[in-house]
């Protein structure tokens, strides 16, 4: 059960961050879970571990975390998408 708390929890991370950056994140759901995962991952090295834990995740530095990687996501698709 934990598992899929964190799961859930890793997907609504990611898709609040495509709605604060204002950009869809490439595959959906799953696209969600991965940038909420490594958005937490990414928020914790940089700003440690602090704030409310849900769902095994330390939910401010999360987010912060996952909006820098929609960000840096989108820069990279961005350029893709120019460079055709």
């Amino acid at each position: 059960m934990g598992f899929l708390w964190s799961l859930i929890i890793g997907g609504v991370i990611g898709w609040l961050a495509g709605l604060i950056m204002g950009r869809d994140i490439p595959g959906g759901v799953i696209g969600n879970i991965i940038a909420g995962f490594i958005g937490a991952w990414l928020g914790s090295l940089i700003l440690g571990n602090w704030g409310p834990v849900i769902g095994d995740f330390y939910f401010v530095p999360a987010l912060i975390g996952a909006i820098i990687l929609v960000f840096i996501v989108s820069l990279i698709m961005g350029s893709m998408q120019r460079n055709r």
